[in-house]
């Protein structure tokens, strides 16, 4: 009983990752008609596409604030209302300012989120099943991609305007995920730490885990006083080691190439040589393969450890990105190559970095501190993000698709390097335990 409550209050929360997911890809599938519509010219249509990601920058960046002062519950219903609004006034909008400003909105939504729903479900998770109750807002993350690329494919098919339709679907789980937050109660640690409310932080406690609640109880309120006079200095020595592992890890994750890949796979495609409806089917086999294999991922996460799969994850993806590259010299003649080895890149991807990053970013920093290491390691996350999806169109035609894919694997070896010499394993340990052994007291 009390593992099934748990896992709904994870599930809940998950569907912020879900709409993440959704709001992030479906613009993928609508970019061409709403250029043609409100007749953009290249600037315009670049900061159409582009907005949202702006608003993702600034929710990570601001997410802490609302986190730490009002509770992840309270929060998260927030975001819920940003998706919903944005869903609406995206496909209702009759002016291409109102248009910006709502994707705009949805945009603060996936940055907020991207902070509060990893870090609510690492507080009120047992130490043995956090890395895959943590992992199922990343495979939300992915289901969302792969329903929006399905969706998509489907709707384009409906009429001229049936871009509002792809946006506007959105407000269905939106609004599911408003009405369902009411039903999971505040993190206990949030309670314990920001409003010293003992009472409700034992009974959320007894239903996590009764036989050592009191235990927990204790171990947290441990942790508070530990970082009494710390809490307001994120950047101080105290905490180096986790804003190194948290800001090197977001860095790796975007320079691998995934969200230029994610943005942009039917250019990629027809870079590579297929048909225009030949490439866009073609992403949904992407989300797919990205789906499959987060699956398989947070299913052995708290088995094979965070770090084993970061390592089998570098390997992969090494090898697929030079596959790709290396095609590229001869696309003509490759056929399907590129479009296989981007696969395999993607399964490497999202069963390693695309599994842990949101999981790992949640366990390595104090209980004073959470909110604020998440914001650090989520808003360098999506800063890189920005910068790889505007600069990647002007690197891919100047440098070609060889040189661009070597930059990716090179990065990738440097990841390699970075997490077999530095990045500790946290599975199956509390988040007061992994504190002690990272902190400098």
């Amino acid at each position: 009983m009390n593992k099934n409550s748990v896992l709904a209050w994870s599930m809940v929360v998950a569907l912020g990752g879900f709409l993440f997911g959704f709001d992030t890809a479906v613009i993928s599938g609508a970019e061409k008609a709403i250029q043609k519509f409100w007749e953009l010219s290249v600037f315009e249509h670049g900061l159409t596409i582009s907005i949202a990601l702006i608003g993702t920058v600034i929710g990570s960046l601001l997410g802490a604030k609302p986190s730490d002062r009002f509770g992840r519950k309270n929060t998260l219903y927030f975001v819920a209302a940003a998706y919903l609004l944005s869903s609406l006034g995206t496909a209702f909008a009759n002016n291409w300012i109102i248009f910006l400003v709502f994707r705009f909105l949805g945009g603060l939504g996936v940055g907020i989120s991207s902070v509060t729903a990893p870090i609510y479900i690492s507080e009120v998770s047992p130490a043995d099943r956090r890395g895959k109750l943590v992992g199922l807002f990343q495979f939300n993350v992915v289901l969302g991609i792969l329903l929006s690329y399905l969706s998509n494919y489907l709707i384009s098919q409906t009429g001229e305007d049936s871009w509002r339709l792809m946006l506007g679907v959105q407000a269905v789980p939106s609004l599911l995920f408003l009405i369902l937050i009411r039903f999971i109660p505040e993190s206990p640690r949030w309670l314990i730490l920001h409003r010293n409310d003992l009472t409700r932080a034992k009974s959320i406690l007894d239903i996590i885990d009764p036989l050592n609640s009191v235990k927990e109880l204790q171990t947290i309120q441990a942790s508070a006083h530990t970082n009494t006079g710390k809490q307001e200095s994120l950047f101080s020595g105290h905490y180096r080691t986790p804003i190194l592992l948290a800001g090197m890890f977001a860095f790796f994750n975007q320079v691998s190439g995934i969200n230029a890949i994610i943005y942009y796979a039917p250019r990629i495609f027809e870079m590579a040589g297929l048909g225009a409806h030949t490439s866009l089917l073609s992403t949904v086999g992407i989300g797919v393969i990205n789906f499959v294999f987060t699956l398989a991922a947070i299913n052995v996460i708290d088995k094979v450890g965070r770090r084993t799969l970061m390592l089998i994850g570098s390997f992969g993806l090494i090898s697929s990105l030079l596959l790709v590259a290396f095609s590229f010299n001869n696309a003509a003649q490759s056929g399907f190559s590129i479009p296989v080895y981007i696969m395999i890149f993607i399964a490497f991807f999202a069963f390693s970095q695309g599994a842990v990053i949101w999981v790992f970013i949640s366990e390595i920093f104090p209980n004073s501190v959470r909110a604020k290491g998440q914001t650090l390691g989520s808003s360098t996350h999506w800063v890189m993000a920005a910068a790889i999806a505007f600069c990647f169109p002007y690197f891919a035609e100047k440098l070609g698709g060889q040189t661009t894919f070597l930059f990716f694997a090179t990065m990738m070896v440097c990841q390699l390097i970075f997490v077999w010499k530095f990045m500790p394993e946290t599975k199956g340990r509390s988040l007061e335990q992994i504190e002690t052994n990272l902190i400098t007291h």
